[in-house]
């Protein structure tokens, strides 16, 4: 069923929100909302929600889901953070970044079925951030993997990206979950595919990026609340529910199957619920405790 092929007939956006390693939620709920028969007409992504939004945007089928879940399971941090002792006496005596950009750079290349944004089967918009005064950068053309990079890179411990005379950064400092770009670009139906937040912790998260990046999550599931909650008349959403209870660090990759497996069911049930006929901001994004 094609994005537009609803009751509706409105122009149907995939917003894919930010969150690390916690990605693999997304990869979960994408399976199940694709094998429910969605496909979307146009994909918006931030943070590691672009890298995920790029690929479903390359290959749009359940098959492609699929194989995206396999490169998710294969994945170690050292693949998306490679952080080595030489790098981290770089970054201690001449206060440079702390990590290279070549890990997501290889990861992307490698995989991503299409080299430049406008090859992708579904139009995809990449949301980074201009790191000297917080303007939302949308990039819709040119090199996939130098837009995934600039929209994965979390300020401290990336790099910014200069593109044409603008240095960009995670897309999640300005428009972590990009909703007001999925509208501008079109979308009457949102289909929101967050990652969540660890709200079953009992203590913070030990080291600067792993305290970043769950930072970044809360910030997230903030931002999106209060975006959905003052949206125009006529825009219609839905937020497909984070797992909950969850535990573990957006910096751990270890926990990929189960965060995979967890969200295929969770979304499946939320499906067969009506979640896609009633809408809503599910209590899971909300501010809560356990």
């Amino acid at each position: 069923m094609h994005g537009t092929d609803n009751r509706t007939g409105k122009k149907t956006a995939f917003v894919f929100a930010g969150g690390g390693s916690f990605g693999a939620i997304q990869v979960g709920m994408m399976q199940a909302l694709v094998a429910h028969g969605l496909r979307a007409d146009l994909v918006v992504g931030s943070s590691v929600g672009a890298m995920n939004g790029a690929y479903y945007a390359g290959a749009p089928t359940l098959d492609g889901v699929r194989k995206l879940a396999e490169i998710w399971r294969g994945l170690t941090r050292q693949d998306v953070f490679p952080v080595s002792l030489r790098s981290f006496v770089s970054f201690l005596w001449h206060r440079d970044f702390l990590i290279s950009h070549d890990g997501v750079r290889k990861l992307v290349e490698e995989n991503l079925p299409y080299r430049n944004l406008e090859d992708a089967q579904i139009p995809v918009h990449i949301v980074t951030t201009d790191i000297i005064n917080g303007d939302t950068v949308v990039l819709s053309e040119g090199p996939a993997a130098e837009a995934i990079v600039a929209s994965t890179a979390i300020p401290g411990a990336f790099a910014p990206v200069e593109h044409q005379g603008r240095f960009l950064a995670d897309g999640a400092i300005s428009s972590n979950t990009p909703i007001r770009v999925a509208i501008e670009k079109g979308a009457q139906r949102l289909i929101v595919i967050p990652t969540g937040f660890a709200c079953a912790e009992k203590g913070p998260p030990v080291g600067a990026v792993a305290t970043a990046l769950h930072a970044l999550t809360l910030l997230i599931s903030r931002q999106m609340t209060t975006e959905l909650e003052y949206l125009e008349p006529g825009i219609e959403y839905y937020v497909v529910p984070p797992l909950c209870p969850l535990v573990g660090s957006p910096y751990d990759f270890t926990r990929t199957t189960d965060h995979i497996t967890r969200a295929i069911k969770n979304t499946e049930a939320w499906i067969a619920g009506g979640g896609l006929e009633k809408g809503g901001i599910p209590g899971e994004m909300r501010p809560h405790t356990h």
